[in-house]
């Protein structure tokens, strides 16, 4: 899991739209499963609304602004769906790799 020096990628933004992070050992703190939480229910959205899209591409009466529309709600699962994936990616265990005399050629 995430190393006590490093810190946790919040699946949330802060003033400014910056992202938020999270200093804590203790991978069950309240703070920690409202995090693991919201990133299940923004993947869960994210499921949703690919559905969806599929649905108002295949239609060949949608208009303009329900396509814009979409691209918007899109926009916003793509980014959340990043934001859990650079998250969940820096809590993986990293592989040590053992360099030797035939792999340095």
């Amino acid at each position: 899991m995430t190393p006590s020096n490093e810190l946790r990628l919040l699946p949330w933004s802060g003033p400014d739209d910056k992202p938020c992070y999270l200093s804590a050992d203790d991978t069950n703190g309240y703070l920690s499963r409202l995090a693991d939480n919201t990133e299940e229910i923004q993947l869960g959205l994210g499921t949703d609304l690919l559905a969806h899209a599929l649905e108002v591409l295949t239609d060949v009466d949608s208009d303009p602004e329900e396509l814009r529309l979409l691209a918007t709600d899109l926009t916003g699962a793509l980014r959340d769906a990043v934001r859990v994936a650079t998250s969940r990616g820096h809590r993986l265990p990293r592989p040590h790799i053992r360099l030797t005399k035939d792999s340095q050629r």
